[in-house]
């Protein structure tokens, strides 16, 4: 089932945080912005709102990306345009509760439990996230809006709105104005629980790393599915490698035109550190052989072989201690997105060819 207008908005947040650290951090895997053994910065008091025990964190400064013009990611993301008015269902949304991502939606902190990494597209699965978003909402109207396709269900003192979709959205506003969003297994738990508890030293070091760029994430990986592990069943070197990371942290910071991206894995130990990095630039060099083969172009548009050479030569691997770490520029040519300056709209803005 496809996303509806009214869930795509109210939780735009989880969207735009899974472009960032589910299709970053699966598809690049391993890559990091702050040198190891440097604090990135305090952490944003927005984290101390989601659940101690949740593996993974992620967060994202929109109101600073959107300051900037010449980021490519945030023209991706349109947070430097108008909204993206030329979807007619959200800009009905948007008249109808007064919220665009693009111009209201200031930070956001988001807290995943991953049950399972492969879901249907345009699902997260029984996957349990939490978002808690900051910004300028209308509640009023944002409620009104809900209750159209949805209904107000209790959890004990609290009045949540439920949101009938793939999966299911629960929300609520909190008394500071901000709003809360979750989905997936008992998803109404997520939004009732105490965030109290301190989180633990290793992933506190791990947020502390980042925790100065504007997009970062932590996750331990210690823990991971069953079902990834799987993925190397015949590979017992490559299985021994997985497992032997312990946490990433992935960070990004806009340069220019330009935006950093870089994530450490961290691993048990030094030895492991170096046969990874080692196996890690072997697959690099060979991904460009084989992007080499006039057969393997075959198979992809010229968009996508260019996107992948461009991806291929600008990532790097290196090596400190027990981190891996992979970092790549992401520049506006990457990402279809014409240069400053261009009277060219980005390519989701552009009207279809009849």
């Amino acid at each position: 089932m496809p996303l509806t207008s009214t869930k795509r908005a109210l939780i735009a947040v989880t969207a735009i945080v899974c472009v960032l650290i589910a299709g970053l951090g699966i598809y690049l895997y391993r890559q990091r912005l702050v040198s190891p053994g440097t604090s990135g910065g305090s952490a944003p008091d927005l984290l101390s709102q989601l659940p101690s025990d949740a593996p993974a964190i992620g967060y994202i400064d929109v109101a600073a990306l959107r300051k900037l013009h010449n980021s490519p990611l945030a023209a991706l993301l349109g947070l430097t345009l108008p909204g993206p008015q030329s979807d007619r269902e959200y800009a009905e949304f948007v008249r109808e509760t007064g919220f665009d991502y693009s111009r209201d939606l200031d930070k956001v902190a988001i807290a995943s439990w991953p049950q399972n990494l492969a879901v249907p597209a345009g699902s997260m699965g029984e996957n349990r996230v939490l978002a808690i978003a900051e910004g300028r909402f209308d509640e009023q109207k944002i409620k009104a809006y809900a209750l159209r396709t949805g209904k107000i269900v209790a959890r004990g003192t609290q009045s949540l709105y439920e949101v009938p979709g793939n999966p299911t959205v629960y929300f609520v506003f909190r008394p500071d104005g901000r709003i809360a969003l979750a989905s997936g297994m008992n998803a109404e738990d997520l939004l009732a629980e105490s965030s109290a508890r301190s989180r633990d030293s290793a992933m506190q070091a791990r947020i502390a790393r980042v925790a100065g760029a504007p997009i970062f994430a932590a996750a331990r990986t210690d823990s991971l599915p069953a079902g990834f592990y799987a993925n190397f069943a015949n590979s017992p070197q490559l299985e021994r490698l997985a497992r032997s990371v312990r946490g990433m942290s992935l960070a990004g910071q806009p340069d220019g035109d330009k935006f950093k991206m870089a994530l450490d894995a961290e691993c048990d130990s030094m030895t492991n550190a170096l046969q990874l990095a080692a196996l890690l630039d072997i697959f690099r060099m060979g991904a460009s052989m084989a992007l080499n083969d006039p057969k393997t172009r075959q198979q992809m548009t010229k968009e996508q072989a260019a996107f992948l050479a461009a991806l291929i030569n600008q990532v790097k691997v290196g090596r400190q201690d027990k981190w891996v770490r992979l970092t790549l520029d992401i520049t506006p040519s990457m990402l279809g997105i014409p240069p400053a300056g261009s009277s060219d709209p980005p390519p989701a803005q552009r009207a279809p060819s009849r």
